[in-house]
């Protein structure tokens, strides 16, 4: 006899019992239908891990621009490269000529 078929014979067995029957509906309800249902905790636990992941990132972002505002704020020339690359900032008598690709 294969394992399914133990399993069936079993509930043949027990389902005419009223307390069987019982347990396996609460049991039911409980794992499928209820607000704490097994899916929506596994659910929960995958959104709790993307969020995690998500924080570990922001993280590196973080660690990587406070290493790049201590380097601009120690040396001037950084600073003064940083505002001309991505503020467009110039000297009084220079020209600036922006090239899109």
């Amino acid at each position: 006899m294969s394992r399914f078929q133990n399993y069936i014979t079993w509930i043949k067995q027990h389902l005419p019992n009223k307390y069987w029957t019982v347990l396996m509906v609460f049991a039911v309800f409980i794992l499928f239908f209820d607000g704490n249902s097994l899916y929506k905790r596994y659910k929960t636990r995958q959104q709790i891990a993307s969020l995690e992941r998500e924080i570990k990132e922001y993280d590196k972002r973080i660690a990587n621009d406070q290493a790049e505002i201590k380097a601009l704020e120690d040396n001037l020339e950084n600073l003064e490269r940083f505002a001309r690359e991505y503020y467009f900032m110039k000297k009084q008598n220079e020209d600036i000529f922006i090239i899109k690709e």
